[in-house]
């Protein structure tokens, strides 16, 4: 159970979550119909628009634990959400394909320093016996992310598109201010120097699992895409169901996607993380390809919920896995590796979906393809089970044979 102690963390990582994904990515989903018939941009210049925050992704994962190594972390958290905030603010009124492009990346660039910074410090400073529930909790963001961008953006979008940019920008200065409250309330990591020596023996035990763990959470990034990049246009335009059918689909993902995270804390809870993570890649591969079977408004729904709720289930399930296989100590650098690999097949596969939209004039194959690949992260994932098993007697090593050295093993 939650209690308030649990806090600050909880704030520190939701509202880093909400800003790096739930408004920076989310919130331009149900904005890109209405730049097309605003006349601001083509089709195939917005969906491109949409893949260059995928790009800032990657260059943000990459870069993440080595800035908030070299600088203060308030520091450079801070600084991410002044940059999400600019981003909508300087977009606010029609300008040059280039000029939102390097925008939109700024915002993704900034947005996974948020997903990488935010949930390791969240989960650093939370006492073993409650890290299971904070850290499925923290990514609860993504979803308020994607419902307000659901509630809100429809609403503001009868006023004007340089209203909804300017009012996303604000909602991003609210959420920087509650996160650095979060921060600052912050005690010092609870990890003693035994963890650390006995995270390093683990972590060199099980490299293989956590590569294939790492390697399903890059497969699971191509079936992130035609979700939150094209599921409303795909909708609303494709199959003339309109804004308000595609906005209720939108509003039910982002329902979704604010229980995903209380369901699979719960899931964790009773199966473990590993089982948890395989039950999520199967729901969510079923739920991404029913779209190509059926848009009855029931198909439409059942879709729009699980792979709401999976997006961030498995996120906070494979952060979970990841920690159960390496210690909280060298979580932050192995999940800035796994944000990375997310970010890289992410992009490749925004760009390459975006060019097969373009090359197709359709969007529904695409949901066929990330399907099939999810299919292949389940399989990653039951593999890992098996590495694991092969180097248990490497990943429990008793604290009192853990040599005492300042030097770290290589991994």
């Amino acid at each position: 159970m939650i209690n308030s102690k649990d806090l600050p963390a909880l704030m520190t990582g939701v509202m880093a979550t909400l800003a790096g994904i739930g408004i920076a990515r989310f919130a331009y989903t149900p904005l890109l119909p209405a730049l097309i018939q605003e006349g601001w941009f083509s089709a195939s210049q917005g969906a491109y628009l949409g893949a260059a925050n995928l790009l800032g992704y990657f260059i943000g994962a990459l870069s993440a634990h080595a800035l908030s190594e070299r600088f203060s972390v308030r520091a450079v958290m801070g600084a991410s959400f002044v940059a999400i905030a600019l981003s909508f603010f300087l977009c606010a009124g029609a300008g040059s394909f280039s000029w939102f492009f390097f925008w939109r990346l700024v915002s993704g660039i900034a947005g996974a320093i948020l997903m990488v910074v935010g949930p390791s410090l969240a989960l650093s400073t939370t006492p073993p016996e409650r890290r299971t529930s904070v850290g499925a909790l923290v990514f609860t963001g993504i979803g308020f992310g994607a419902l307000l961008s659901a509630s809100v953006v429809p609403v503001l979008l009868e006023l004007s598109l340089t209203v909804t940019w300017g009012t996303l920008g604000l909602l991003c200065i609210a959420a920087a201010l509650v996160c650095d409250w979060g921060v600052t309330q912050l005690s010092s990591p609870p990890v003693a120097s035994q963890e650390k020596l006995a995270s390093q023996a683990r972590y060199a035990g099980i490299n293989a699992a956590v590569l294939l763990v790492i390697g399903a959470y890059a497969l699971d990034a191509v079936g992130f895409v035609p979700h939150t990049v094209f599921w409303v246009d795909y909708l609303a335009r494709e199959n003339a169901l309109g804004h308000q059918a595609a906005s209720l689909q939108w509003g039910i993902f982002g329902l979704g996607a604010v229980c995903g995270p209380l369901i699979v804390g719960t899931l964790a809870r009773k199966v473990g993380w590993h089982h948890g993570l395989t039950l999520a890649f199967l729901a969510k591969a079923a739920a991404v390809s029913l779209p190509v079977f059926s848009l009855a408004l029931l198909s439409q729904s059942v879709s729009s919920f699980v792979v709401g709720a999976m997006i961030p289930g498995i996120v906070a399930l494979t952060s979970g896995r990841l920690a159960e296989l390496v210690g909280p100590t060298a979580h932050k650098k192995l999940w800035g590796q796994a944000t990375a690999a997310f970010a890289a097949a992410q992009a490749f596969s925004g760009y390459a979906m975006s060019a097969l939209y373009v090359a197709w004039g359709t969007y529904s194959p695409l949901f066929a393809i990330s399907s099939l690949v999810l299919v292949g992260g389940f399989v990653l994932v039951l593999l890992s089970r098996g590495q694991q098993q092969r180097h248990a007697p490497l990943s429990t090593v008793p604290l009192s044979t853990v040599p005492h050295s300042n030097k770290k093993r290589r991994p």
